[in-house]
């Protein structure tokens, strides 16, 4: 599989941010561009996830957030007053001021097609960055030939919260200055919550994919920026209504992160989207549910 990389220059040209990505198969095949959530590097699209894509004829990006990865980090950057006053806002459907937005890292994304030259890509977005695809199908559509929307949410007022296994895990994280080992541990036990019981890998594949992705950056406060961005940004009804792309939401029967209605209320309101259910997956892409996903999100590309 042929692999490029390079950076973008993404953002306000007064402040901008260079993107890392990585640019996978035949650049003369459609692009898709695949956009993932909070504090998560690009390998977090598997790359038999990619090849799936790739080996159907696609040409795949898929890049680090602003604040995470081998992208531009906005050390010092913080929110002002309480978190709980911005979860509290974001619970009813609305926005606080923070650092930047969900809006920001669309232009992002929007960024990074206009300097690899793409006029318009599949965009598919899991978790916070199906709420990013959200606002660019939204704000641009010209842009999106097809919008793939994968455990995500429209962020309404009074949604459905995560499971309390999975809120717990915010009030029992390791301290600052806690060691190595123990942060690994953390994390590995919050990925095996999150994925869910089922399609769930070994102990020792999670180990070394924490690792591997602590060795290649390992920088926590961008993970809360980007959580801020999202209670920012507030609710995505205001985007969902103008998106014309053709959309499939496809969520996981045993998603304890983002719940299922939550995306069946985002299929609702998406004019014409599908809403496919992948059987026993949670909030994570372990590789029995490539197969599933790919297929819903392939059906969708078809006359665009």
């Amino acid at each position: 599989m042929l692999v490029r990389t390079g950076t973008a220059r993404c953002g306000d040209p007064a402040d901008p941010v260079d993107l890392y990505y990585e640019d996978l198969g035949d650049p003369s095949r459609p692009a898709v561009v695949l956009v993932m959530g909070v504090g998560a590097q690009l390998p977090m699209w598997p790359d038999g996830f990619c090849d799936l894509l790739v080996r159907r004829g696609f040409r795949v990006i898929r890049f680090d957030h602003r604040d995470i990865g081998l992208s531009t980090k906005l050390t010092g950057r913080r929110a002002d007053g309480s978190v709980y006053a911005r979860v509290a806002r974001y619970a009813v459907g609305r926005g606080s001021p923070v650092p930047y937005t969900l809006v920001d890292m669309a232009e992002d994304v929007r960024g990074l097609l206009d300097h690899l030259g793409i006029d318009a890509a599949h965009v598919i977005g899991a978790s916070m960055g199906g709420m990013i695809a959200q606002i660019l199908a939204g704000s641009h559509p010209e842009r999106v030939r097809s919008l793939g929307l994968v455990m995500t949410s429209p962020s309404t007022a009074f949604s459905s919260l995560p499971r309390w296994r999975v809120i717990r895990l915010a009030f029992d994280a390791p301290g600052r200055d806690a060691p190595r080992e123990a942060r690994v541990a953390t994390e590995v036990r919050n990925i095996a919550i999150i994925n869910g019981p089922n399609f769930l890998p070994t102990d020792d594949q999670l180990r070394e994919r924490v690792e591997s992705l602590t060795a290649r950056s390992d920088y926590p406060q961008g993970s809360l920026r980007q959580f801020d961005a999202i209670l920012g940004t507030g609710s995505l009804v205001r985007y969902a209504r103008r998106i014309t792309a053709p959309t499939v939401v496809v969520h996981g029967s045993k998603d304890p992160m983002v719940r299922i209605r939550n995306g069946r209320n985002l299929a609702r309101i998406i004019d014409g989207a599908r809403f496919v259910v992948v059987d026993g997956m949670g909030h994570d892409l372990p590789e029995p549910v490539w197969r599933p996903v790919v297929e819903a999100l392939a059906e969708n590309f078809v006359g665009t």
